[in-house]
């Protein structure tokens, strides 16, 4: 195994799995930006992998004063040469899309890729879906999880649509008027999952759920208009597959990333004893509801995004990123988030707006950085607007 981005939420679970079975597991390599270097060093204590990576120059010097006898790599790059060492499989839970580069590595390497980064295969598109043999991309995440274990249930041309679950977040339920006065410590106390900062934020907004949108269509070749979102405030079915006579398969477990995770690092062969099941001794009650696009619009905009193609989800996603540090700086109201990202995106039919020709790495990288400058030149309008 090759973990990248072990210090973050899902990658220090994944940590948690992989060091449950070390009879099961072999760690090769670990990686991390070096924001959390206390917490790389315990797990490189607990895991023993031969090499970790660090972007941060600090955090390399010490990591090799504190792991003797462990090779310490450093730098931007150094996650996308681990990406690259043999292994069976390489986990990408880096955020963002500096996972893009390290998903191309891997896939490059002909190893399976245990897919926690969405936004490298949504801001990357068919660069990284053209760069997969079948079956080489195995989802993290536990919507797509879901989906790929309901959908053994039939063939591929029986499928009619893919439901994909939402929480709500913290905000379900109330109306658009109601949510721009909201604050960042009530948008960052998600109901169900505990997470790190933008993901928390991205589902309260759910401009998380708009890049799981993006990312079912991608991974699994279905349509985006046969994709509906459906707000599931328990957490419990993880999401469901309609087939063509009119049935139903969902898949269902109390909301734990530990299950999706350890089935990714095993795939298509399930561990036993990872998560606890639905206890069915106690009564319980699950409950769906529509999406209301108009509070919570940005589903209707990455599905927007997504059927132009192109830049237009790296967009999206980078001018998020930006909206979102706004957001939690008291900068931007909540509301102000997918606001700011619409009109990101809009600028991409101005005439005047950058030029990104053919879609490749590099123009999807200059269309982040574009997004990121837009993002943050259209937040400080707004804010000189409110001051006047």
């Amino acid at each position: 195994m090759v973990v990248l981005g072990s210090t973050g939420s899902v990658g220090s679970q994944s940590v948690e799995v992989i060091g449950s079975r070390p009879d099961l597991f072999e760690v090769a390599g670990l990686s991390a930006g070096g924001s959390s270097v206390g917490l790389l060093i315990e797990q490189a204590r607990q895991l023993r992998p031969r090499i970790v990576a660090v972007q941060d120059p600090a955090a390399a010097a010490r990591l090799r004063a504190e792991l003797p006898g462990v090779e310490v790599w450093e730098g931007p790059d150094s996650s996308i040469r681990l990406a690259a060492l043999e292994a069976d499989v390489v986990l990408n839970a880096i955020t963002g899309a500096a996972g893009l580069r390290p998903t191309l590595a891997t896939l490059a390497a002909g190893t399976t890729l245990a897919l926690a980064n969405k936004e490298s295969l949504v801001i990357g598109g068919h660069l990284v879906t053209d760069a997969a043999a079948e079956g080489q991309i195995v989802a993290v995440d536990s919507e797509h999880s879901a989906f790929a274990q309901a959908l053994r249930a039939g063939r591929a041309e029986e499928v009619r649509r893919l439901i994909l679950t939402a929480s709500g977040g913290p905000f379900r339920g109330r109306p658009r008027a109601e949510l721009a006065n909201v604050t960042p410590n009530q948008a960052l106390a998600h109901p169900t999952w505990n997470m790190g900062r933008v993901i928390t934020i991205n589902s309260a907004t759910l401009v998380n759920k708009g890049l799981e949108l993006l990312e079912a269509s991608l991974l699994y070749h279905v349509p985006l208009e046969a994709i509906q979102v459906v707000v599931h405030p328990q957490s419990v079915v993880h999401s469901m597959v309609e087939f063509c006579d009119g049935s139903t398969i969902a898949q269902c477990s109390p909301p734990d990333m530990k299950l999706p995770i350890a089935l990714a690092l095993t795939w298509p062969e399930r561990l036993a004893d990872v998560s606890g099941p639905c206890d069915w001794t106690q009564a319980t009650a699950w409950t769906f509801e529509p999406l209301d696009d108009v509070a919570f619009p940005a589903v209707e905009l990455a599905r927007r995004v997504g059927l132009a193609g192109g830049v237009a989800p790296a967009v999206y996603n980078a001018s998020n990123e930006i909206a979102v540090d706004a957001f939690c700086a008291g900068r931007l109201s909540f509301t102000g988030i997918v606001d700011v990202v619409g009109w990101c995106v809009d600028r991409l039919d101005d005439p005047d707006a950058t030029d990104f020709g053919e879609l490749s790495v590099d123009a999807v990288l200059a269309a982040d950085a574009w997004a990121r400058t837009a993002a943050a030149g259209r937040i400080t309008d707004l804010e000189e607007s409110w001051s006047c």
